[in-house]
């Protein structure tokens, strides 16, 4: 999916849901060592750079690797996409580590097109997705932890994209 988004957008960072990356490391591990093991994975994604976080994953690899090998292979294949947000400042790294957001969006837009099934015409698709869009913006009551310092940020960092906004 990664070449996939590059290829359309080349200037863009593609960040794995590390909550994802999580639950796939934690689906084939045993009920006996769950709690131990998620516990041993947490120092990867709270490090506060990425030379402590890929320390924290050999640490991690030497001790659970013969039991369960695949799992810090999945991170190492990932790595590159998983670890994009410890190069963004605290404020930004908790808006951007998860998806969960989006894929509640996303979950949204499909509920109203698989409920309806058929439409008239494209036009009818078009204007109940944008209704749905308008109604979701009006409960998101709740506002983004240090908007402002994020955004301060961004636009530094991707000074030539933003001021177009």
């Amino acid at each position: 999916m990664s070449e996939a988004i590059e290829a359309v957008y080349p200037k863009t960072e593609h960040q794995l849901c590390i909550v994802h990356q999580i639950r796939n490391s934690l689906k084939y591990v045993s009920y006996k060592d769950r709690k131990q093991l998620s516990s041993d994975l947490k120092p990867i994604y709270t490090a506060v750079t990425e030379e402590q976080a890929h320390l924290a994953l050999v640490s991690f690899e030497e001790k659970w690797n013969k039991q369960y090998p695949q799992i810090a292979k999945s991170w190492y294949n990932n790595w590159d996409n998983l670890m994009i947000f410890l190069g963004y400042p605290e404020s930004i790294r908790k808006v951007i580590y998860t998806t969960n957001s989006v894929e509640s969006v996303n979950s949204q837009l499909r509920k109203v097109t698989n409920n309806k099934r058929v439409f008239p015409n494209d036009n009818a698709v078009f204007k109940s997705l944008y209704l749905t869009i308008d109604y979701m913006t009006k409960k998101w009551t709740m506002p983004i932890p240090n908007w402002n310092e994020a955004m301060a940020h961004l636009m530094i960092k991707f000074e030539d994209r933003l001021n177009k906004i």
